[in-house]
């Protein structure tokens, strides 16, 4: 028993905190997409793109919203067993391990006061409101 007590320790303080950390960290990126809904909307562009306009709000929307319920499920398994190896994303063939955009948006630096260049004049910029879902709106768009 001693032994196998030791092993545990000695599993637990050669591994860092690195892995789980960032499979924490991922885990919640992807448990807020049922809030944010990337995966909705990626679906109902690619749809309405590649197949037709009108199937984008009926085959999108539906396929949509099962990724975002996948992803977000995926999510929180990843934030419950962060402690545990392997410290991967997984379903790396159906997902793509970070969250996901349409392709007609790319996200930028958020404007507020950490990331504005320059706080004195009130001349900088960034996205304004990116957690809301269809919000595009930046504030000296590049």
């Amino acid at each position: 028993m001693l032994i196998l007590a030791l092993a545990g320790l000695a599993a637990l303080f050669t591994t860092g905190c690195a892995g789980p950390e960032e499979k924490f960290g991922l885990g919640m990126r992807n448990a807020y997409d049922i809030v944010r809904l990337g995966e909705m909307r990626r679906s109902i562009e690619q749809t309405s793109v590649f197949d037709s306009p009108d199937a984008g709000f009926t085959t999108g929307l539906v396929r949509g919203f099962d990724r975002s319920l996948a992803r977000t499920g995926m999510g929180i398994y990843e934030m419950a067993t962060a402690p545990i190896p392997p410290y991967g994303p997984i379903f790396t063939k159906e997902f793509a391990p970070e969250p996901v955009y349409p392709d007609s948006y790319e996200p930028g630096l958020p404007s507020c006061g950490i990331l504005d260049t320059d706080t004195y004049t009130g001349y900088s910029g960034g996205d304004v409101a990116p957690w809301f879902p269809g919000s595009r709106f930046e504030v000296f768009d590049n």
